[in-house]
């Protein structure tokens, strides 16, 4: 067998799960930077004098900026590495927070916001990537799992750090945290985080050899004797855009993508509105406070669920359940609000379940792309979800201006994330099984 096929095949030594815990940490400052920014908002539109609107883009900002990242910055990791662009975006990220503390104005948090953001697209891009291939087949669902569950661990953090920073330093004391934080994370991983072994092995360099048995040592596998570059492989024309959109790459690129937006879409409707939503149906302000923190509450239990799940069953599968599992449990939760125990359970279980399809995506969607062009692949797919991120909570506004009830909201939501499961559903392995990591390679993810 090949390095990949051994890896895919063997137990998970102490070296791979260091590596997956270190994209969790870096899971866990995105996180920390979307909730330090919420929790702060309100004393950055009174030191700005701000309205809503403007507190509205600056929240934005950090998104939009995500969004660019994981498009923008992904194919390069394809073309010089994932642990230099991780290193590079984790520098940007740093100083994106660095430059928001020392913000005189919203123009210019706004732009350090973008460029945070910018950062923390290209990370996500990648650590997805590395957590992934350097997981066996059996515990790969967990492990993306575990790096999936670090945003809420980051975003309980941030929002703690953020209430208690502000109220005796200001809110510029968070983002000097956040950003030292982040500048100690970046020494860590410039010590112990090592490059793709899929990226080196495709790029089939002879002075790549001695780096990957170095790392094939580390995570007890037998050396190799030599690096061949893959038939017709092309090293220089690695990580282009084009390339998911050719060949075999087409279909599923369009239906990860569809699947992305439409999760992503109704992940950020169910952790933007819901509270507000519920105090409109009824409930009372701390009774919809309560109900929010149900779904963050569900959310690290759903995504570790999710990769328990994935170690018996093939991960499309356990991701279409979850993602049909999530439409239904949003209907029946906007109906049972009269219900406060029954509301408050079937929070914990949307939350559960919508972040378990987030940790399911992010496991299915480097199985679907050569070594060449993954990077590429997942941080696209990384960007749209981004784009359905940043549309949901402004749709949602605009249809609560024009008359829509909590009901009729939950339920048109409830619809986009079955479209999700109908794109999951029409999917189909887009190469072979040998030449990427996938989460049981016996069944190819068959439904």
């Amino acid at each position: 067998m090949d390095l990949r096929a051994r890896i895919d095949t063997s137990p998970m030594r102490p070296y791979q799960w260091l590596i997956v815990g270190l994209c969790v940490v870096l899971n866990i400052l995105d996180g920390f930077d979307v909730m330090a920014l919420a929790f702060t908002a309100k004393s950055i539109g009174a030191d700005f004098a701000l309205g809503g609107a403007e507190i509205g883009i600056l929240l934005s900002a950090g998104l939009i900026g995500m969004a660019v990242g994981a498009l923008g910055l992904a194919p390069i990791a394809d073309r010089i590495g994932r642990r230099p662009l991780i290193l590079a975006s984790v520098a940007m990220a740093t100083l994106g927070m660095a430059l928001s503390a020392t913000a005189g104005s919203a123009w210019e948090l706004g732009t350090w916001r973008v460029i945070t953001g910018l950062g923390i697209g290209g990370i996500l891009a990648c650590t997805t990537v590395i957590a992934s291939e350097y997981s066996s087949a059996r515990w790969r669902g967990l492990a993306i799992s575990i790096y999936t569950a670090g945003y809420g661990v980051g975003a309980t953090l941030g929002g703690i750090a953020a209430v208690s920073l502000q109220a005796e330093y200001g809110w510029r004391s968070v983002f000097v945290v956040g950003a030292i934080l982040t500048g100690v994370v970046l020494a860590i991983l410039a010590l112990l985080l090592p490059e793709s072994l899929d990226f080196l092995t495709s790029r089939g360099r002879a002075s790549d050899l001695d780096r990957v048995n170095l790392i094939a040592r580390r995570i007890g596998q037998e050396p190799v004797g030599s690096l061949d570059a893959p038939t017709g492989t092309e090293p220089a024309k690695a990580g282009r855009i084009s390339d998911l959109f050719s060949g075999s790459n087409m279909r599923p690129t369009m239906l990860l993508w569809a699947a992305f937006f439409a999760t992503m879409f109704g992940f950020y409707f169910i952790n933007s509105w819901t509270p507000s939503l519920l105090e409109t149906a009824g409930l009372t302000k701390d009774q919809s406070a309560t109900a929010g923190m149900m779904l963050t509450l569900g959310g690290t239990v759903g995504s570790i669920l999710f990769g328990l799940l994935a170690s018996r069953w093939t991960t499309r599968a356990v991701l279409i359940t979850f993602t049909l599992s999530s439409a239904l449990a949003m209907a029946i939760f906007i109906v049972s609000i009269s219900t406060l125990t029954v509301a408050f359970a079937l929070g914990i279980v949307i939350g559960g379940l919508i972040n378990g399809c987030i940790a399911g995506l992010y496991t299915l969607a480097p199985s679907l792309y050569a070594p060449t062009v993954r990077t590429t692949g997942v941080g696209a797919a990384i960007g749209v979800g981004r784009a359905g991120a940043i549309l949901a909570p402004t749709a949602v506004g605009v249809l609560l201006d024009s008359g829509w009830t909590p009901e009729q909201l939950y339920f048109a939501v409830a619809g986009v994330v079955v479209l999700a499961a109908v794109a999951l559903f029409a999917m189909k392995p887009a190469r072979a099984e040998s030449t990427a990591p996938t989460a049981e390679p016996a069944r190819a993810d068959a439904p």
